[in-house]
């Protein structure tokens, strides 16, 4: 049994209606992969694509072989989309036993995947990735025609769509985007004039969802969206969205310190007149960004309390001079909302030079995670 007074909360009905605003954006015509991919980017893996599958998601995209088995040894009967492919001759087989669709771009893998076909009876449908500007995986879209030509000449493999990825949908400058979103249009195009039925052609990622309807295509594939998160934090006319994480912790202890007293390793900070200090239950080793050091905040009693000092592996000291009635086993929130104050993955992130996406991933991979349906988290009195 987990002692730690640390735990993150999920909120499942969050994702409900995050799912609700994306479905409002793109439309019914349009289907939706949801992005479960990094334990669903910390907010765990089963409990998420189960939850997702009730809503009726129309397929779940993930990055390895191992976690797609790990969802149909789970019950999970969702088409899943492996991201990054796969990589062996014992890989496509595992791709044709648990009905897994894989991303392709090389013609090593769909060799793979064409051999197991041809054995199963089956062919095994797959997506194409093609690099439209992203300077990643794929295949360069200027080359797609002649490996389109070439891969149609195997058998054993059926191509579902597509599939494509938006490197600065995030940002103000829509030049480049729109760049892509006209070379995937061709490409598409081109690959039709050959004779290919593509239905589930794919380029849009949140970013791609909110600013370019022209990017949507037959699929979007949500990922820090379907979590309450935005592409960036200074994202422009973002839909309305909840958060699902909630990180909560103790107060171990409260001390009255003098003037002048130094705070943690290295004597980072030295207290500007007598101070009340908390000692917090919760560092490094627990998810928060050790660069959040006398930087970043936390939510006790609904008021933010500043960090100070270097955050340790399992400790964090703030100051709660401000705050009255601060006591040993008090809740701390380092994210999430507490008496109408909030603290979001945006401002850790903005604290620790980074982004919130390794600020979920980091926090809910490293904690006990508690699951509820409620529409907010977090509301002590």
């Amino acid at each position: 049994m987990n002692s730690s007074p640390n735990k993150v909360i999920i909120d499942l009905s969050a994702l409900r209606y995050n799912l609700l605003k994306i479905r409002e954006l793109v439309g019914q015509g349009t289907r939706i992969m949801g992005i479960v991919k990094s334990d669903a980017y910390g907010h765990g893996l089963i409990p998420v694509a189960r939850e997702l599958e009730k809503l009726r998601i129309d397929s779940l995209g993930l990055n390895y072989l191992p976690e797609a088995i790990r969802l149909r040894g789970e019950g999970i009967e969702t088409p899943v989309v492996i991201l990054l492919g796969i990589y062996t001759p014992q890989d496509a087989k595992k791709v044709v036993d648990h009905n897994l669709i894989p991303v392709i771009y090389d013609l090593d893998s769909a060799s793979m995947l064409s051999e197991e076909g041809k054995k199963s009876g089956r062919p095994i449908n797959v997506y194409l990735k093609i690099d439209t500007g992203m300077g990643r995986l794929g295949v360069d879209f200027k080359e797609t025609a002649l490996f389109l030509k070439q891969l149609m000449k195997m058998k054993g493999v059926k191509i579902e769509g597509l599939f494509s990825h938006l490197s600065t949908a995030d940002q103000e400058d829509t030049g480049f985007t729109e760049t892509q979103i006209k070379n995937f249009k061709e490409v598409i195009a081109a690959s039709r004039g050959i004779g290919l039925d593509l239905s589930m052609n794919n380029l849009a990622n949140s970013a791609g969802i909110i600013r370019y309807r022209d990017a949507h295509f037959d699929l979007v594939r949500p990922g820090i969206m379907l979590y309450g998160g935005l592409p960036c934090p200074d994202f422009a006319n973002p839909p309305p969205l909840r958060h699902l994480m909630t990180f909560c912790s103790s107060v171990l202890q409260v001390r009255e310190v003098r003037h002048g007293t130094p705070i943690s390793y290295g004597r980072t900070f030295y207290t500007d007149g007598s101070r009340k200090i908390a000692i917090v239950s919760a560092g490094y080793a627990d998810g928060l960004n050790r660069s959040m050091s006398n930087k970043g905040m936390v939510l006790i009693h609904g008021q933010k309390a500043r960090i100070i000092g270097r955050i340790c592996m399992n400790l964090t000291i703030v100051d709660v001079t401000p705050i009255k009635g601060v006591n040993k086993g008090d809740r701390v929130y380092l994210l999430g909302k507490n008496k109408g104050n909030m603290i979001t993955a945006d401002d850790m992130a903005s604290w620790a030079n980074t982004i919130s996406y390794e600020v979920l991933c980091s926090i809910g991979g490293r904690n006990r995670r508690e699951y509820i349906h409620e529409e907010e988290v977090g509301q002590d009195s």
